[in-house]
């Protein structure tokens, strides 16, 4: 047996392990429970702030609930995939992030911050007009009412033209409704106007990179999509979960390579999380690189020994055992 009929048996096996899992779910459904946190910029939890999930693959299955009284939320039945994750609450910023879902595993904890509109040269937006106009326009972002959202959006400018932040709404919308162009100039006023000077500042900067790349990789130029997002890093470097999101955003576009250098940055900046060393291990295994699939599952493994997860993580480092030794064998 050569060399090579050893890998592809070795494949064989693994798509074996895999159909003997559960199925996985059809439409968004399925077994997976995702839960997280919902906090102001202080760290003091939120109260009934409204929690949509929306699942980014066929079937556009949406969820919806609301935080108890220690900000905390939870989600049960979601299938395998990439979902968006949108929190929103009166008189505050709507926040979001895409999270890639898996039923064979525990999805780490989310936590969303949720900020107060203010403007560049005052203080918080507090009169009662601008938050229910912003409360209607986040509302009917999250109902995917993307002309509607943009009215009132603008309407709020029109009260509040400093409250530059509210550009990354409308950019936001441009970009769900595929306009991507439109959505990187309303994108771009945000950069022109955010001054850097603070980590708050430096993080809304990051979202706005981070969305200019997202519409890049959706326009299929994957070179200005790379840039933006590593420019998006570089103006928040110490945040582990922003490189661990572009690394989601493009291994659910199937871009493997690039994903192995952001699952690879995140293992980086926080070297203790398990997390990225779990979705490398995955990453590899659709590459066929097994040696490299087995390295980093054996360091999940360490961070993480004893859950549902590194479970299935042991049987995957078992197959791959097997297909090492037939390989020496010959």
């Amino acid at each position: 047996m050569t060399k090579k009929t050893v890998c592809q048996f070795g494949f064989i096996l693994f798509s074996i392990f895999l159909l003997s899992l559960p199925a996985l779910g059809q439409g968004g459904r399925g077994k997976a429970r995702i839960n997280g946190v919902i906090v102001d910029e202080a760290g003091n939890p939120i109260k009934s702030a409204k929690i949509v999930v929306e699942f980014l693959g066929e079937g556009q299955l949406k969820l919806e609930t609301a935080s108890d009284r220690k900000g905390e939320w939870a989600f049960l039945g979601l299938g395998t995939g990439t979902w968006r994750i949108t929190a929103s609450a009166e008189g505050y910023l709507p926040a979001s992030l895409d999270s890639y879902v898996r039923q064979l595993e525990i999805n780490p904890k989310i936590t969303l911050t949720l900020k107060k509109p203010q403007p560049t040269g005052g203080g918080i937006i507090s009169d009662e007009m601008s938050l229910e106009l912003l409360d209607k326009g986040n509302q009917l972002f999250s109902e995917k009412k993307y002309d509607e959202a943009l009215l009132i959006y603008e309407q709020f400018l029109e009260r509040n033209p400093a409250a530059y932040q509210v550009y990354l709404n409308i950019g936001n919308c441009y970009r769900e409704k595929g306009e991507y162009d439109i959505a990187i100039e309303k994108y771009n006023i945000v950069l022109e106007r955010t001054p850097l000077d603070s980590a708050a500042e430096k993080e809304i900067a990051s979202k706005a990179m981070a969305g200019i790349g997202e519409c890049y990789l959706k326009k299929e130029d994957l070179e200005s999509a790379q840039s933006y997002f590593k420019k998006s890093i570089d103006a928040f470097p110490e945040n582990e979960l922003l490189a661990y999101n572009v690394g989601e955003i493009f291994f659910s576009n199937q871009k493997i390579d690039e994903a192995i250098q952001y699952y690879s940055l995140a293992s980086q900046i926080k070297p203790e999380w398990s997390d990225p060393y779990y979705k490398l291990g995955l990453v590899y295994l659709n590459k066929a690189d097994y040696a490299s699939a087995e390295e980093n599952l054996k360091k999940f493994l360490t961070l993480e020994p004893d859950t549902e997860r590194s479970a299935s993580v042991k049987n995957i480092l078992e197959y791959l055992a097997k297909i090492k030794k037939m390989a020496v064998s010959q």
